[in-house]
């Protein structure tokens, strides 16, 4: 175990710290030692490349001004990267309908997940034109980490999921039995995209 974690734990109820070291995995069942053997773990997380957004919302943008049904448009489209929301304003549902297309498109080319998108949000008056905003969604909210911490333990693994803010971290002994997790979740339709990184063996 590295230092910085001793130093961080000490003070530490006897409890709390199996918590911690589980959740690490420094530690793998209730009745075992610490092993201070860094164990086998990947992170779970919905992230999304701000660049690569970004870039696939501006090409979007150039070829919806630049189709014929298009061509007496006021339309605009922008990323608001603050917030990571984009804002599209147009004249008609029509319209609307075909820039989201055409973001979605782009974004697949540039190899994002377009369930990234919240569309939820309902279009809007906005003088004679038409508002739509779209939440670009990023990291794993608690009721998302939950069924997948369900899908793992239903799958009967010997890997232990853990739920770390905005992400869930999956600890075992074998990479087989993590790959295995990897590809259930695969499998799984949680309504977000998910990327599984730090592979550490």
């Amino acid at each position: 175990m590295p230092d910085y974690v001793r130093i961080a734990l000490q003070g530490i109820p006897g409890p709390p710290i199996r918590v911690i070291l589980i959740a690490f995995g420094y530690l793998t069942g209730a009745n075992e030692s610490p092993n201070y053997t860094l164990m086998p773990s990947f992170d779970i997380v919905n992230k999304v490349d701000a660049q690569t957004l970004d870039n696939a919302i501006n090409t979007a943008k150039k070829d919806i001004l630049n189709r014929y049904d298009f061509r007496d448009s006021k339309s605009t489209i922008d990323l608001d990267k603050k917030t990571s929301v984009i804002h599209i304003l147009t004249e008609n549902d029509m319209r609307i309908r075909a820039i989201q297309d055409a973001i979605i498109t782009r974004m697949a080319k540039q190899g994002l997940d377009a369930k990234a998108l919240d569309m939820g949000e309902e279009q809007y008056a906005s003088g004679n034109m038409v508002k739509k905003d779209i939440k670009v969604r990023e990291g794993i909210d608690k009721e998302v980490a939950k069924k997948i911490v369900k899908i793992i333990k239903d799958a009967n693994l010997k890997v232990q999921p853990a739920i770390m803010d905005d992400q869930v971290r999956v600890t075992g002994k074998k990479i087989d039995d993590l790959q295995t997790a990897i590809a259930h979740l695969r499998a799984a339709d949680l309504g977000i995209p998910l990327q599984f990184i730090n592979m550490k063996s």
